[in-house]
């Protein structure tokens, strides 16, 4: 059972903020083949979902995320969603979801820009793999250091 909960927080993690799975996967014990499968299945739960929604769960949502805010036509990262979609198009926005914006409001930008349903789950699913794959092996890597780190840095109460 403790099992089945450390894979659903990572799946539900990683479909809300694709950057804190492999860190919760690493925490939690898991391996590194685990949480990157679950990992792309939790952004790829997001995708799927939103995609086929529809622009009425679109609009929604929106709203929730607009909520209270004043609605800021030209903002800085309103100006760089333009600039990526420009510059790459569907690509560019599937690969740039994962560590700049998450599953969620890279859905809600490929779908206001129009881009077709096939095309952007294929181009966010080679995003979630690719991505998926770079971050663990770093944290992976990189996770063990830094608690070796933190351990010999912290200081004794002696």
């Amino acid at each position: 059972m403790e099992l089945i909960t450390k894979y659903i927080s990572l799946l539900l993690t990683s479909a809300i903020k694709f950057l804190f799975g492999p860190i919760v996967g690493f925490s939690a014990g898991l391996s590194i083949v685990e949480t990157i499968i679950l990992t792309v299945f939790g952004m790829m739960l997001t995708v799927v979902s939103l995609t086929y929604a529809g622009t009425e769960a679109r609009k929604k949502i929106m709203l929730w995320l607009n909520k209270g805010k004043d609605k800021k036509l030209f903002t800085k990262r309103n100006r760089l969603i333009v600039n990526i979609w420009q510059k790459y198009g569907m690509m560019g926005v599937a690969f740039f979801t994962p560590c700049l914006f998450g599953p969620p409001i890279g859905m809600l930008i490929a779908l206001s820009f129009g881009a077709k349903k096939r095309k952007i789950i294929t181009y966010m699913f080679m995003s979630a793999v690719f991505w998926a794959i770079v971050m663990n092996v770093a944290i992976y890597y990189f996770g063990d250091y830094l608690s070796f780190i933190l351990e010999t840095e912290t200081p004794s109460n002696n």
